[in-house]
């Protein structure tokens, strides 16, 4: 009786354990595929529980989820030879999973390595059709969707999907920096130096047309000034002559005080004169009687 209980126990464990190497399953996240000595002979499964038939059978998962790979920088040269080091990182996923398996033999690693290439050729083709200026800020989404659909194409080959390739740093390698700092402080030096004399040129041309116009301005006054002087000059003569023909005596008379005003009005002047001489002709008259 032991015995038929030991063999209904040896077979029940057969069962189960025959039964945990026919049964599979696969979840949300994974792709399958089902292997008949090395051949693929199914895939497409939806998540659930499947069966197959042990040893004769192999299962291949794949992870369906978006993965990411980071590679270290890479030194790149422009349309204008000029290095720089790109960081970048890619985002995939698995779309077909014959084809990955058929490409890769099932590896992760593989494909990771070999759309490192393909991404790597992509940047390098991209970044040499433009300027430093033009991959670092203007036409940076651009580039990148360039990059995207450049890859793309041959990341199909793999039986897998390019969702995204982004740079996440772009600057100059060390032994490069410092030659282009030192391009970058000549040309500034060359910038200020013309703006420096344009701005001596256009002070000289200002202060050229300043002094042509203050010598036009001080001509045009001495010019005005020559002229109303002259026509006062008339004036007076005019008046003085009127005045003359009114009265000759008063108008000698008026010339005389103020001689005598201009020659012995200041303190410590001396005059020496003959008493009888005609400068002194009103003061010896100084009674007030005609001569």
């Amino acid at each position: 009786m032991s015995n038929v209980r030991f063999a209904v126990l040896v077979l029940l464990g057969l069962a189960f354990v025959g039964i945990g190497l026919s049964a599979f399953t696969v979840n949300e996240r994974e792709l399958a595929i089902k292997l008949r000595l090395g051949e693929v002979v199914e895939t497409g499964y939806e998540p659930g529980l499947y069966w197959k038939v042990p040893v004769y059978h192999t299962i291949r998962k794949f992870e369906k989820r978006i993965m990411t790979i980071q590679d270290r920088p890479e030194r790149i040269f422009t349309a204008e030879r000029r290095a720089l080091q790109v960081d970048f990182f890619v985002k995939w996923r698995i779309i077909d999973a014959v084809n990955f398996y058929t490409a890769t033999g099932g590896s992760e690693n593989v494909a990771s390595a070999r759309l490192s290439e393909i991404i790597k050729n992509a940047i390098v083709t991209e970044f040499g059709k433009r300027s430093v200026q033009q991959a670092i800020s203007v036409e940076r989404a651009e580039l990148m969707q360039d990059m995207l659909a450049t890859a793309a194409a041959a990341a199909n080959g793999l039986g897998v999907e390019l969702v995204d390739v982004r740079v996440k740093q772009v600057e100059f390698p060390a032994d490069v920096k410092n030659a282009v700092y030192r391009e970058m402080r000549e040309e500034r030096a060359r910038v200020a130096a013309e703006l420096r004399a344009q701005g001596r040129e256009t002070a000289q041309e200002k202060k050229s047309g300043a002094d042509k116009d203050r010598t036009i301005i001080l001509a045009d006054a001495y010019r005005d000034g020559q002229l109303i002087r002259g026509e006062g000059d008339a004036m007076a003569a005019e008046i003085y002559a009127s005045a003359y023909n009114k009265d000759p005596e008063f108008y000698a008379f008026y010339r005389s005080i103020n001689a005598y005003k201009k020659s012995v009005g200041k303190p410590g002047d001396i005059l020496v004169l003959d008493p009888n001489n005609e400068f002194f002709r009103y003061l010896n008259q100084s009674s007030g009687e005609q001569q």
